[in-house]
């Protein structure tokens, strides 16, 4: 949400400077996510001055110049040649000094230089309209106003002030906030003073000449509706002030009806409709129409209503989705003479529903949603209705229509001064506590010696409990003004081992040892990346298509960040994630967690003395295994992947169970994630690793007394014979002396046998209890030898 700082003086006094209005929002709990400035055009006219030509002569070397000097206040004056036909002696202008860059409507911006043009010397330059941004016009210079003083800076002459735009990272819970009106609000309650409304005493009923009747029929999901009808109004593009305004928080303005009850929308957080009045047939009528019943909105989609949306219509049929979008022919034109305009309470669990259902978001829908100020609506009306007669002429012609049979009540909520100092954990003085929820505009009806009788406004949608209450004096108090306590109480507890936390934590330190960043992923993704539909969790209410299913793995998701992080030039990743995943299984659902780690790129960034070296499948298996070996977990089952979920990998698992599968991403998920680089990863079942853990037992054993011996085979086998099927054999062959196994060459080409390939084993052999003799070893590596060449029809190579 942005707030303009300008904008928000108009509500509240301060002199404090946008960084530090942006601290002091951030710490009451509307966190500033940025502030920038924004200036009315481009540059903000920095650098240009006003002068008075003092002499202008024709250039000796050109007919359609002149050599002019100018006056800007200083101690000599500027000689300047301006090419404009209607520079001449005396004028009061806008001038361009040396080192002042322009910022013309057409072209690149450039910095004026001393030059000579020429022949002659020339110090700066005489602007057109369409020079600066000031207009279109370049017929030739800006001449102003003969009382205008020089010296003075163009931007002050011109009022020209810089503004400053807050993007405030609103939470769903402070719908209150949502406008300018409520950010003044909570930084008066932080600063114990009040906010400025604007006036709306001004507004008078002109005649009834215009009188539209309203009923609702869903007092449900529309509890109230007020409305007043305007005529003889000229529809024309706002006035700059008013374009300005919302320009600078990223609206366009559009014309100054439209503008307006954008601006009140942004102004006071209520959302307004401008209806053209000549269009309405009959009366207006708030109802919900049939299932299925066509209806074209302003951005030309035809859309099938629901009979739960709720819809302003007329005798005709429906005008507009009531707080959402309205229809293509209901809006105000160029054309429009007359208006209806309309401010509105709706319900905000129907607005939400609708707006979802239909796939739109607005603004209006975005505070509906959240819940709007339902005691706003006259008020806002008499507001726009005074901005109109401002800006588009015409007369007030009906009185204020409004709806309200059943009017909102405050929240009451009963406080207890001792149980916000106990959840705060700071004695704040209960004196300052009434003095924060007073400041905050919640009405004490009634006060005893342990606490307060509230009655919180409507509006303050959130505030509806004793711990919510807490909350907000908290806020305005200060977070930072509770003290960290100078010590912990703690007492001993037995846990469950393995400590799940301390074990994650274990297995993150190591892989951010080892360079991997861990990411956070959303647990909400895309139904597209559900591969298994039968078990996909879907979300009822979606905030979005791209948010309406469950992960159902880790991946997906975490593609998504390497195709960020590539489009950005960070394409070297190595990635870690703890998290889980979400099924559907016979009806349970069915949370599973997991770890993911990921690596795509080069394995380090490029060095001067070596060159980078692009990440493969044996990186990822030597982290998986360096994960399986940190938690003690050595006696497991390998074999090759058959998953749609990897173009190629391997598996570890134990029995039925799998383990971890690791390998590298299919090209159809890579493409899926718009990620156009190799990705491997390894997907950790760390449920059952807890499993595992769990029951592992930890041996002490001496350092081994006698020396170890190392023997080294190569050997042909088939393709199809893998390393671990050798390593199987052996282990089973002798299992106390070989203490490991090794392979340190493959070698496959056109110097051995046709469909062969040539693996070098070393094995390692160790008695705890003697030496080993020659003998010995010889005994040991024979049989192995005998047994490779009958399972594995190996041939020894001499």
């Amino acid at each position: 949400m942005k707030i303009s700082y300008n904008w928000l003086k108009q509500f509240i006094q301060t002199d404090k400077t946008p960084q530090e209005l942006s601290l002091i929002l951030t710490d009451i709990g509307l966190e500033v996510e940025s502030v920038d400035k924004v200036q009315p055009i481009v540059g903000g006219l920095e650098g240009l001055l006003i002068g008075k030509v003092m002499t202008c002569v024709q250039h000796p070397n050109a007919d359609r110049l002149r050599v002019t000097t100018v006056d800007v206040g200083g101690p000599e004056l500027l000689q300047i040649v301006c090419g404009a036909p209607n520079v001449g002696e005396g004028q009061k202008v806008v001038v361009a000094t040396v080192g002042t860059t322009v910022y013309p409507n057409e072209g690149e911006a450039f910095k004026i230089n001393k030059s000579k043009i020429r022949g002659e010397v020339s110090e700066g330059m005489l602007c057109a309209e369409d020079e600066i941004g000031l207009g279109g016009s370049h017929a030739g210079i800006m001449v102003l106003d003969e009382n205008t003083p020089i010296g003075i800076a163009a931007k002050d002459h011109f009022q020209m002030e810089d503004d400053f735009v807050f993007e405030i990272g609103l939470t769903p819970n402070r719908a209150d906030a949502a406008s300018h009106l409520g950010v003044a609000r909570d930084l008066a309650a932080y600063f114990r003073s009040s906010v400025t409304m604007p006036e709306v005493e001004a507004f008078s009923v002109s005649n009834e000449s215009l009188s539209i009747p309203v009923s609702v029929e869903d007092q449900t999901a529309c509890p109230r509706y007020s409305s007043v009808t305007i005529s003889g109004v000229t529809v024309k593009p706002s006035p700059d002030w008013l374009q300005d305004r919302l320009k600078v928080i990223g609206i366009r303005p559009i014309n100054n009806i439209v503008d307006i009850t954008n601006y009140v929308l942004h102004d006071l957080g209520q959302p307004l409709h401008a209806f053209d009045a000549d269009q309405i047939q009959g009366s207006v009528i708030v109802r919900k129409c049939a299932e299925g019943t066509s209806f074209v909105t302003l951005d030309g989609v035809e859309r099938k209503l629901s009979a739960e949306d709720l819809m302003i219509c007329d005798e005709a049929g429906p005008m507009t989705i009531a707080g959402v979008y309205g229809g293509k022919n209901s809006g105000v034109t160029e054309q429009t003479t007359n208006i209806f305009l309309e401010s509105a309470y709706f319900n905000a669990v129907s607005v939400r529903k609708t707006a979802k259902r239909h796939g739109l978001k607005t603004d209006s829908s975005f505070r509906y949603e959240r819940g709007t100020d339902p005691e706003i609506t006259v008020y806002a009306l008499k507001r726009a209705a005074l901005l109109i007669q401002e800006l588009g002429g015409g007369t007030i012609s009906s009185q204020v229509g409004d709806l309200y049979p059943n009017p909102v009540k405050p929240f009451d909520v009963e406080v207890s001064y001792e149980n916000i100092q106990s959840l705060i954990g700071v004695q704040i003085p209960e004196t300052q506590i009434r003095e924060i929820i007073e400041a905050l505009g919640m009405r004490v009806a009634a006060e005893t010696a342990a606490g307060l009788h509230l009655q919180v406004p409507a509006y303050k949608v959130d505030v509806t409990r004793e711990c919510d209450v807490t909350e907000e004096v908290l806020r305005i108090y200060g977070y930072n003004n509770i003290p960290i306590p100078t010590k912990v109480n703690a007492s001993l507890s037995y846990g469950v081992k393995p400590n799940r936390e301390q074990t994650q934590h274990v297995i993150a330190d190591m892989l951010t040892a080892n360079g991997f960043l861990e990411i956070w992923c959303n647990s909400l993704t895309k139904a597209a990346y559900s591969k298994n539909e039968e078990e996909a969790v879907k979300i009822l209410n979606p905030l979005s298509s791209d948010l309406n299913v469950m992960r159902q793995s880790l991946l997906m998701p975490a593609l998504e960040s390497v195709a960020y992080n590539q489009n950005r030039k960070n394409a070297d990743l190595k990635f870690y994630e703890f998290g889980k995943t979400y099924h559907l299984i016979n009806e349970k659902y069915v949370e599973r967690p997991r770890l993911l780690i990921l690596v795509s790129g080069n394995l380090q960034t490029e060095q001067w003395n070596q060159k980078p070296r692009t990440v493969s499948f044996y990186h990822v298996k030597s982290t998986a295994d360096a994960v399986m070996g940190r938690l003690g977990l050595t006696n497991f089952q390998i074999e090759e992947v058959a998953d749609e979920n990897f173009a190629y990998g391997l598996k570890y698992f134990r029995g039925d169970k799998t383990i971890v599968t690791f390998g590298a991403a299919t090209a159809k998920d890579r493409k899926t994630a718009d990620v156009d680089k190799d990705v491997f990863y390894a997907d950790f079942d760390w449920a059952l690793l807890m499993d595992m853990v769990r029951k592992n037992k930890i041996i002490n054993k001496d350092i081994p007394k006698y020396p170890a011996v190392r023997r080294d085979l190569s050997m042909y086998v088939d393709l199809a014979v893998t390393f671990e099927d050798l390593k199987g054999i052996a282990y089973k062959t002798e299992k106390k002396l070989i203490k490991n196994i090794q392979v340190f060459d493959v070698y496959m080409g056109d110097k051995i046998p046709q469909g062969k390939k040539s693996y070098a084993l070393s094995f390692t052999l160790q008695d705890d209890n003697q030496t080993l003799t020659d003998k010995q070893i010889d005994a040991v590596m024979q049989k192995i030898i005998s047994n490779l060449a009958q399972t594995a029809k190996a041939e020894i190579r001499k």
